[in-house]
This record gives structure tokens, sequence and C-alpha cells, in this order.
């Protein structure tokens, strides 16, 4: 299924920096209409300019995705004041940098309440909407941490690992239902973003994205394809089609692999001021627009070889068929 030429609603949280602002300008360059939801009033404001001179419209909605009563609250004035949604992005997310032994209860509850069931909230306001109308695209910014937990991001690795559960669950209930209202994630790699200047960290050095780096705009581009095709699963970057693949057959190599690089490779040379503020649980972008990209441009990739793959699969499956049976027959005719 291709998507319509009319403009779609489409809802994105934490749309105010990073992928999820990414994800918004791309739905506006189609000439959408974009509701922008997280918590920074300058970083919302600062995407609906984005949106709004990409081509697309732009509606801020100032909220929590913790609170699930906010989320719906959202969700109602969207459809009151756009029309009805035809795509939810869930994107906002929060983390620490921190070895399991150091973090505390209520980091854990806090990055599940945003991460997991901020999802889990935003799908709900959605599916309440969508299914009665029998047509919609939910789509969930995933990771590869949610198939292979790296250390340092425990609380992060296991929220995306329960939102691929919850996927799985709600794809089922869907399709048994024969239901239209179809429900994507989209794994992600290590993106250039504000957030590693704005997660709570408790390591000596800077927080870095563990390389190879991908710009927002790669994974943005996969989200837009599976709002067009309601593709079950994409996998953005080699980096993710390792982590997922490899811990599928070789987890005990990946534990090995992560413990004796993964530590270092999430830190710059740079010091971590210990009193720098975090995003936890007030945001940083109420008052200064952070913008889309992190500090890493000059390492940051610019396209991904692997996405059109994915995105063409049974084509390039046909093709390499076809290849296949060319030369088996040519060395069949050769030994005649």
């Amino acid at each position: 299924m291709t998507r319509s030429k009319k403009p779609r609603i489409v809802v994105v949280t934490g749309a105010s920096a990073g992928a999820g602002r990414a994800v918004a300008v791309a739905f506006g360059k189609r000439g959408d209409t974009v509701a922008l939801i997280a918590r920074g009033r300058a970083g919302l404001e600062g995407a609906k300019i984005e949106v709004e001179s990409a081509g697309g419209k732009a509606l801020v909605v100032p909220c929590d995705v913790a609170n699930a009563d906010a989320v719906e609250a959202a969700a109602e004035r969207i459809e009151t004041e756009l029309g009805p949604i035809d795509v939810w992005v869930n994107v906002a997310m929060t983390g620490v940098f921190s070895y399991v032994k150091d973090m505390k209860p209520e980091e854990y509850r806090r990055v599940t309440d945003v991460n997991y069931l901020g999802f889990v909230y935003g799908t709900l306001s959605a599916l309440k909407r969508m299914l009665p109308r029998d047509s919609g695209r939910i789509i969930q910014f995933g990771s590869a941490l949610a198939y292979r937990g790296i250390p340092l991001q425990s609380a992060y690795c296991g929220s995306k690992h329960a939102i691929q559960g919850f996927c799985d669950s709600l794809r089922a209930e869907l399709l048994s239902e024969n239901s239209k209202v179809t429900v994507s994630m989209v794994q992600m790699p290590a993106i250039n973003t504000p957030q590693f200047d704005w997660l709570r960290t408790r390591m000596p050095r800077k927080a870095q994205p563990v390389p190879p780096i991908y710009q927002p705009e790669i994974p943005a581009a996969a989200i837009l394809y599976a709002a067009d095709t309601g593709r079950r699963e994409l996998l953005v970057g080699f980096p993710t089609w390792v982590a997922v693949w490899g811990n599928n057959f070789l987890p005990a190599v990946g534990d090995w692999y992560l413990a004796k690089t993964c530590i270092n490779g999430q830190m710059t040379d740079q010091v971590q001021p210990k009193d720098a503020p975090d995003n936890m649980f007030h945001p940083l972008d109420d008052e200064k627009d952070w913008g889309m990209h992190g500090r890493f441009d000059d390492r940051a990739r610019t396209m991904s070889w692997e996405l059109p793959l994915d995105e063409h699969r049974t084509l390039f499956a046909g093709a390499l068929a076809v290849v296949a049976a060319g030369i088996w027959g040519m060395s069949h005719a050769l030994r005649r």
C-alpha cells in the first residue's frame, strides 16, 4: 500500500529536538500537518518553524508523554483543531548513562514512564481514534537495543525491549480482527542528536553514540517509508542488522565484545562536568532550542545503503534469485 497524495495529519512525540524533530520536518516536506508533542517550548517552537519552512503545517502541543491523561488530552485537542489523525509516531525518550549498580529506582521508573509507557499511552490514544475508522498507522521509534542490551544503558535497553514485546502483542490482535490499522517498529542505529548533551550520566567523560553514527534524517526517511507501507519492521543501518541477527545466533560473543569495547566506546575524551543539568525530570529545551543535530556532524553518516536494500528487499531477493539461476544454468551448460 502506498500513501495517499492527500496531506495527512501526523502526530510526532519527542518532536522538539533530535530524531523526533527530523521526523516532523520530513513529514512537513511532504505537505503534511504535524502535531508536535514534547515538553520543551523553545524546542517545539523551533521545530514548528522548521516544519512550516519545509512546506508543512504544524501545531505545538506541549505535553509530558509519561502522563496518560495529558497524552489523551493532546490527542483530543489535535483531532479537534486539525482533524482525524492518520499517523502517530512515538519518538520521545530519556535515559541514564550509568552502571546498573549505581542506578536509582526513581531513574528506572522515569525512563520506563517515558520510553515505554509513553509509547503505550500514545498508542492507546491513537487506537481509540483509528480503530473506529479502521484506518491509521502507528509507528514506534525503536533501536538495535530493542534486541541487544549494552552496558551503561540498562534502563533504555529495557524500555526498548518492552516496546518490542508490546508491538508483537498488539500486531497479532489487530490481525486477528482484520483491522486495517497497522503498527510498525523501526529499529535504529546510533544517531547524532542533542541527547548526548542532556541525558543524565555518571560517566567521567562526555557521552557519545556508539560509532558508526548516522544523521537523524536517515531514520526519518525510514519512518516515512513505514508510514507509507505499514511495514511490520525496518532495520536501519548495518550495525542494527549486526546487533539483531548477531544476538540471535551468538549472544555470548556479543556479551564478550560489548564488555571489551562498549564502555569506552560510549565516551569521548572530554571531561563530563559533575554538576551538568539533565532532562530526566525537567526539559532543557524549554528556553533554549537545541535543534535537530548533536555535536557529531563531522563524524555522522548522511546515508545508509542498507535502508533502500531493506525497503526493496523483495526486489533484491528476486534479482539475486535470477542471478543465482543464471549462474547455475551457465555452470550446468559448461559441464555438458
